[in-house]
């Protein structure tokens, strides 16, 4: 709960919003940071969120899986479809297959717990035969869309989760990088899309990162309307911002905008995704 000044101690106060403070100038940087005004512990777990990518090779408690599931289930779905699902692959031959199909990852080796959240308009279409209904709408595009939405809606709540439990998570797009070989590796029926993967665990202690700061909210925050207004110059101080990040890391220095740029140049940036279309039709989506 929010600190209440009539019950907590002034300097408990102070800490609590100095703690604020830090973690929202770790987000933008000092320059761009918004004042922090109130605070709480789930604001504190959303704001200190950074990927791992080395862990510990420690079994997780008892019941985390559990719980991780029990969170994503409780987050919003589009008309309560629940057009998601999601493997949980713990086997160190799968884990390691999977982390040749993501790009050689070795995260994805290291954690006890691999997680890939899934788009399941399968069980939407079982449900209509189910109910004797011709489910028309599973081969439309929205459904998908509607799938993809609910994984992502679900997984975070997993990730916000597991940081609050002390465990450290990272997101693998790379799992898109060949659909069809993951779909086989896990054994899915047709209509199920593996969106991404998802590294849980404990991090490794002698691995520390920082927390990545983003763009300012005035490039991403508009009121009422969208404008490009500054947009140019908001990027430019990001690249500053980031720059001073990777220094501080260890890292190469590289502008953000050269990055997305070089990312988005050619159909091979994309590390075989670019042939995502066909591949959904492989796995019988007609997206109509």
């Amino acid at each position: 709960m929010p600190p209440d000044s009539l019950t907590v101690a002034p300097a408990a106060i102070a800490d609590t919003l100095g703690r604020a403070a830090a973690l929202l100038q770790a987000r933008y940087g000092a320059a761009e940071a918004p004042a922090a005004r109130t605070w709480n512990e789930v604001l504190d777990t959303l704001l200190a969120h950074r990927s791992v990518r080395a862990f510990l090779p420690d079994a997780l408690p008892d019941g985390t899986l559990d719980l991780l599931v029990a969170a994503a289930q409780s987050a919003a779905s589009s008309s309560n479809l629940q057009a998601w699902s999601v493997v949980a692959v713990a086997d160190k031959a799968r884990k390691a297959r999977l982390a040749s199909l993501a790009g050689n990852q070795k995260h994805i080796e290291q954690v006890p717990l691999f997680l890939v959240w899934l788009a399941d308009i399968d069980r939407l279409a079982e449900i209509g035969t189910l109910e004797n209904v011709d489910v028309e709408g599973t081969a439309y595009l929205e459904l998908l869309l509607v799938g993809i939405v609910d994984a992502a809606l679900a997984a975070q709540n997993a990730v916000a989760t597991a940081e609050s439990l002390g465990l450290g998570a990272v997101y693998v797009g790379a799992i898109r990088n060949d659909v069809a070989a993951v779909a086989a590796e896990l054994g899915l029926p047709p209509r199920v899309l593996p969106v991404f993967g998802l590294s849980v665990g404990h991090p490794d202690p002698a691995v520390t990162t920082n927390i990545k700061p983003r763009l300012a909210q005035s490039a991403v925050l508009y009121h009422e309307t969208y404008s490009k207004a500054g947009r140019a110059e908001a990027v430019a101080r990001y690249n500053a911002t980031l720059n001073e990040f990777q220094r501080g890391q260890g890292l190469p220095i590289e502008d953000w905008s050269r990055k997305v740029a070089e990312r988005v140049r050619t159909p091979a940036a994309l590390a075989g995704r670019h042939k995502l279309r066909q591949a959904l039709h492989a796995l019988d989506f007609e997206l109509r």
